[in-house]
């Protein structure tokens, strides 16, 4: 039975790492220039944790539950293949979002911030773009939501590390939602109402998950969740975050973004 503390502690990580969108629309409204050097290393730091705190910490325990569960080797296979699942599923949701409106493709500096060199786009095709984005952003956030929920019922410390790492990369996600939504409708209320709605999909995915799962919460559903989650955390990383990273950055900076992300990751590990 889950504790009813660690329930609303995990909820709340995973609130707090969806409204990180909210803080994206915030600095589009406020920042007159996007900061890319730090954005860079943010994405890349980001990435580190997740790759980190997916092979050593997530993929280990989901390796532990199943092999509990079956009692043998088979585990470790079970685990093996629930990981690749994850993999294949968040693949799957990225091709059903058209390209131009996936939060995964990195864009231009320019485009980030809604900075154009041209006035080819109209307020009609700025608004799709922001509500596309939006709609893709909370379709994404919703698998997220439930590794963070899980891995934070489970173990609240891995929990924390996971939904900061999932709130940097949630905050340019953000910004691309609100920047077109108020160039169209010249609406900030109305571009960051959206971006923090697109936001909400990450605590009901874990809601969702929770209420599914919770009546079979047992070392083989946990296993393969965690497996799961494992493989979407490195794909987000490998698809999204660090090729964003590099786009956004120069000098490598996106590399020493990730090792100090691991470096991190696995300090926290070993001292707490």
């Amino acid at each position: 039975m889950v504790k009813i503390d660690n329930f609303l502690l995990a909820f709340m990580l995973t609130l707090l790492a969806g409204l990180a969108t909210g803080i994206g629309s915030f600095l589009a409204f406020f920042t007159k220039k996007t900061n890319t050097s730090f954005l860079s290393i943010s994405l890349g730091f980001s990435a580190g944790v997740m790759v980190y705190v997916s092979f050593m910490e997530i993929l280990p325990k989901a390796e532990e539950s199943l092999t509990a569960y079956f009692h043998g080797g088979t585990g470790r296979w079970v685990a093996a293949a629930s990981f690749f699942l994850g993999i294949l599923v968040i693949s799957i949701i990225d091709k059903l979002v058209p390209e131009a409106e996936n939060p995964h493709q990195p864009r231009e500096k320019s485009k980030l911030m809604g900075l154009r060199e041209d006035k080819l786009d109209n307020k009609n095709s700025l608004q799709r773009m922001g509500m596309f984005s939006a709609l893709a952003i909370a379709v994404h956030n919703f698998p997220e939501g439930l590794a963070a929920f899980a891995a934070a019922l489970s173990d609240p410390a891995l929990g924390v590390s996971i939904a900061i790492a999932i709130a940097i990369h949630n905050i340019p996600e953000g910004i691309s939602v609100a920047v077109p939504l108020y160039y169209a409708t010249g609406s900030k209320k109305k571009a960051f109402y959206y971006s923090f709605l697109s936001g909400l999909s990450e605590p009901l995915g874990a809601l969702i998950g929770y209420f599914i799962f919770r009546a079979l919460f047992n070392d083989l559903v946990f296993g393969l969740l965690f497996g799961s989650v494992a493989g979407i955390m490195v794909y987000i990383s490998i698809d999204e975050l660090l090729p964003a990273s590099r786009k956004y950055g120069k000098d490598h900076q996106e590399i020493y973004g990730f090792i100090a992300g691991m470096l991190v990751m696995a300090l926290s590990l070993l001292l707490f």
